[in-house]
């Protein structure tokens, strides 16, 4: 009965899955392929960042008055000092310590929010844990993004404790994240050499993870059915191949 009962909860989520890429097919759009996921550490990007945030309210009264809220990032960044100095104010004002990662850290974390990827049965096909925060491209999977950033938070938290990376006292993720639909394997590419690039770009080390699989481009990968739902969405767009 159990597996029978699994059986039918998982074509529920494929049904529902392929109704709402139904919709997506008879209005044009392509069927989203890959997420993009992004969170940072705990109190990093706060609501009123001077860069702007993704924010719409500041539940804080304290971090209120560290400034005034810009929804969306500004398009004059701010100079680092600003930055820095901001979050210097807003350490003295948070519940538990500001913390980050330095590489050695952020190499174990990578590896923890790896056994998380490894357990979801996510496919990765890159990842990037810098000091504040943290970039994954995760293929299309029945998880929602949502669900995909909790479970990879929760799990890789109780691993950096186990690490003593982390206190069992400290939240270590801000709950949450950014997620961007990704439906083209151009988008996939470009995405995957973003995240690559941005060790470098902060002068660390790149990072090579035994988790990340090697993206083939799928799936409109070498030997696809050009018939396929995704291969005619596609050209229903003006977009294959």
């Amino acid at each position: 009965m159990r597996h029978n009962s699994t059986q039918c909860c998982l074509g529920g989520l494929r049904s529902r899955w392929l109704a709402a890429n139904l919709i997506r097919m008879r209005t044009g759009n392509p069927i989203v392929i890959a997420y993009h996921l992004i969170w940072t550490l705990y109190g990093w990007w706060l609501p009123n960042d001077p860069r702007g945030s993704g924010s719409r309210h500041i539940a804080a009264d304290l971090l209120a008055e560290l400034g005034q809220l810009h929804h969306g990032r500004k398009k004059v960044q701010p100079q680092a000092r600003t930055v820095r100095e901001f979050y210097d104010r807003a350490a003295r004002r948070l519940k538990h310590p500001l913390l980050a990662f330095d590489a050695a850290q952020a190499a174990m974390a990578g590896l923890a929010i790896g056994e998380a990827i490894v357990q979801r049965g996510y496919t990765c096909y890159a990842c990037a844990v810098m000091g504040d925060h943290v970039h994954l491209l995760i293929r299309r999977h029945r998880d929602q993004a949502e669900m995909m950033i909790e479970s990879l938070q929760v799990l890789s938290r109780k691993r950096l404790m186990e690490m003593a990376i982390r206190t069992t006292d400290h939240p270590c993720w801000t709950l949450g994240g950014w997620k961007v639909f990704l439906d083209h394997p151009d988008e996939v590419v470009r995405t995957i050499r973003y995240i690559e690039s941005n060790p470098p770009a902060r002068h660390w080390p790149a990072q090579h993870w035994p988790f990340v699989k090697t993206y083939n481009r799928w799936p409109l990968h070498p030997g696809h059915d050009p018939s396929s739902p995704y291969a005619r969405a596609l050209r229903a767009a003006g977009r294959y191949p």
